[in-house]
């Protein structure tokens, strides 16, 4: 009961604070691409999409959680997860992406101006959220290919309630182990390494160059508010899919995790 408190209470607050805010940046970065359409602009835009619509799906969480079961049609149970991954997932690509291009444009500034073009970040965002759709609706479709699309998505514990992709048999468990276990290590310890290593490498040049004290602060300041956003948001969700794996069950704290 605590947690459904505790859940409802982020939910909400994510919802009222987030989608203002969320707006609000949007409009900025709109409003900056068409004066001046840089590659990093064009992740943080996708970003933004990409929470605007984690968003806006969380009024279907927050009813199941206020009913304690869920009542929605069923359509909207794997609708909603497929989202919600998704999002969480494309959210952790674009933070990448934008940690690839300071590196780049701090490493190799020449020849990243060449190649710095508003058409090829396009083709990237295209790509990443490829990656995330195809990667979510494998695990999906892998997961339901033997069970059945309600007996996977939608189990009832009781006459009196229903529950969304939460309880599961040692036979499905023996599938989305490892399915869950792929996708933290493609779309989060992966790209957590790769983030890891350009903003380290861009503080090493930083430090090493001519560049005013004030500035370097202040790129040290982006460094390490992005990467402590990334482990803090992402990290916990994802460490769940590796002790899961391990103990070869969906830990019971993975709902905690998965708190906005």
């Amino acid at each position: 009961m605590y947690l459904d408190t505790l859940s409802l209470v982020i939910y909400v607050m994510t919802m009222f604070l987030g989608l203002p805010s969320n707006l609000l940046v949007f409009y900025i970065f709109f409003k900056k691409a068409r004066s001046r359409l840089t590659p990093n602009l064009i992740y943080m835009i996708n970003l933004c999409v990409s929470d605007l619509v984690f968003i806006m799906f969380l009024p279907v969480k927050i009813m199941e959680t206020f009913l304690h079961s869920w009542t929605l049609p069923e359509i909207l149970c794997p609708l909603f997860n497929f989202v919600h991954f998704s999002t969480i997932y494309a959210s952790v690509c674009f933070l990448t992406a934008v940690s690839v291009g300071r590196y780049l444009s701090v490493a190799f500034p020449i020849k990243y101006k060449i190649y710095k073009k508003p058409r090829y970040s396009f083709l990237i965002c295209i790509c990443l959220w490829t990656l995330v759709f195809a990667h979510v609706s494998f695990v999906f479709v892998l997961e339901t290919s033997q069970n059945g699309y309600v007996e996977m998505f939608l189990t009832e514990i009781d006459e009196d309630k229903v529950v969304c992709y939460e309880n599961f048999t040692t036979k499905q468990l023996a599938l989305i182990v490892p399915a869950r276990l792929e996708l933290a290590v493609v779309l989060f310890f992966l790209p957590l390494a790769i983030t890891i290593f350009c903003y380290a490498r861009c503080i090493q040049i930083l430090m090493r160059c001519c560049m005013h004290v004030k500035h370097k602060k202040k790129a040290t300041r982006v460094a390490v508010t992005t990467l402590t956003v990334f482990i803090v948001c992402f990290a916990p969700y994802n460490i769940s899919h590796v002790v899961g794996f391990v103990e070869q069950q969906s830990v019971s704290w993975r709902r905690v995790a998965l708190l906005p």
